[in-house]
């Protein structure tokens, strides 16, 4: 597998940039997760199969941990309080966006970062574009904090001519299946526009599996390329495919101030 290569214009930002949490103590698996180990869910099924020691004893879900304590998961020693990096990657289509090192072709294996970072977020295999990267396991969570509804941009290419319809439907709803439900279900409003015969534009706030790929199914359409263009304030722009950079400290500075916003 290539490595992703690092861009030119990269810089290294300011690490106080993004608001966190001040506790006393914090949940372990916050703790993990914040340490850049892993999210607070595989945090959870490390807890859960055994796998996590404080102070040398076996952890359990829920207890809170102090800076003061040792916390290891496996032979592993998790420090929360590390260097915080913020990254977005023009990802390739065939790289998988998993922290599952066994998997071929996964993400973490393809930045080849040197410390433990994970991705924000998912795009399937088949998906190019715009992916971010953290160790803040604290700005996963308000990212992908559902309610919040931050827009996500596409570019999507069909297999045949685009109709008006197809783009009136797209936009007011599609019923899709879903996966994690077992249920079909009503694709909220979203914002389209066409950009030539097979290829339209998408602004989504929503992040079911699949969706933009089993909206144009459903529509009887079948998208043969799929590009992530934005995630809320951060846009693709010429990064080129396969490359990565740090966000800029003003980057961080306005999608600090939407995720404050979507708590009031």
């Amino acid at each position: 597998m290539k490595k992703a290569k690092q861009s030119k214009q990269s810089i290294h930002h300011d690490f106080n940039l993004i608001n966190h949490e001040n506790a006393v103590s914090l949940r372990l698996n916050k703790y993990i997760s914040d340490s850049g180990y892993c999210s607070r869910r595989e945090a959870d099924r490390q807890i859960q199969a055994g796998n996590v020691f404080v102070d040398g004893v076996m952890a359990e879900v829920g207890m809170q941990i102090y800076d003061y304590q040792e916390v290891k998961v496996g032979e592993t020693h998790i420090n929360a309080n590390q260097d915080r990096v913020y990254i977005m990657l023009h990802k390739p289509r065939g790289i998988t966006c998993t922290t599952d090192l066994n998997q071929k072709d996964n993400i973490v294996t393809y930045m080849n970062y040197d410390q433990a970072i994970f991705p924000i977020g998912r795009l399937d295999k088949d998906t190019s574009g715009l992916i971010l990267l953290t160790n803040d396991g604290d700005i996963v969570n308000k990212i992908l904090r559902e309610e919040n509804g931050h827009d996500k941009e596409y570019i999507v290419k069909v297999d045949k001519h685009i109709k008006k319809d197809f783009i009136k439907n797209m936009e007011s709803g599609v019923d899709i299946y879903n996966p994690r439900t077992h249920e079909m279900q009503r694709t909220n409003p979203c914002t389209v526009k066409q950009l030539n015969s097979h290829e339209f534009k998408i602004i989504l706030n929503q992040g079911l599996n699949l969706q933009i790929r089993r909206m144009c199914k459903a529509l009887d359409y079948r998208v043969v390329d799929l590009k992530r263009i934005r995630v809320m304030n951060v846009h693709l722009q010429d990064l080129s495919y396969g490359e990565w950079r740090y966000l800029t400290n003003d980057e961080l500075k306005v999608m600090n101030g939407m995720l404050v916003d979507s708590k009031k």
